[in-house]
């Protein structure tokens, strides 16, 4: 059961009405995180802007879906593998690549190297070695997709913790993630892990 108070984009007024009408517009639908996060227009304007910024990225859509998989995977946010499944489909991942993405692997050389690098950012903590720098530019990603990786992150993390706090209730096709860690251990070495 929800925690905070889920806004009703019909009812919402001032600012937290025209952010939850352009939601709407842009997505068809207003997720149920959008409605919590309208408690504070300025936090769900902060949120939009940077999902807004990011889409116009270097690392492409599918990528950005996938780091925002990985992350909500490392921290057990249900909600967000749910969203990000359903978001990564709409932007071209397949049902296998999103299953992979939340393990941290992709058949993609890329794709595969921007994952690990994403899972090491946030399994450290931010404390990355020169080694799993080298590996990320090794795959041919520069400064410009680290900082946009760091970035996807910091997003989906800002993300998960709310919906831990908030509670918010799943409108997406349920994905649990506890799931795709039990896959884990059972697909090893079906994806490229060596970058």
């Amino acid at each position: 059961m929800p925690r905070l108070k889920t806004i009703n984009p019909e009812t919402a007024q001032g600012k937290a009405k025209l952010l939850l009408d352009g939601v709407q517009k842009s997505l068809g639908m207003t997720p149920n995180i959008m409605r919590m996060l309208a408690n504070s227009p300025a936090a769900l304007e902060a949120y939009l802007g940077l999902m807004k910024s990011l889409s116009g990225a270097n690392i492409d859509a599918k990528t950005r879906e996938s780091i925002a998989l990985v992350t909500s995977a490392a921290n057990g946010c249900d909600y967000c593998a749910s969203a990000h499944t359903a978001i990564g489909k709409m932007v071209g991942l397949s049902d296998e690549e999103t299953r992979a993405s939340l393990r941290g692997q992709s058949s993609e050389p890329t794709r595969a190297a921007a994952l690990q690098f994403a899972q090491a950012i946030v399994e450290k903590r931010g404390w990355v070695n020169d080694q799993d720098l080298e590996r990320v530019r090794e795959s041919g990603l520069g400064d410009a997709e680290i900082t946009e990786i760091v970035a996807t992150i910091a997003m989906t993390m800002f993300s998960n913790y709310f919906n831990h706090v908030a509670q918010t209730d799943i409108d997406f096709p349920i994905v649990k993630v506890g799931e795709t860690r039990a896959e884990k251990t059972s697909n090893e070495g079906e994806y490229n892990d060596d970058i």
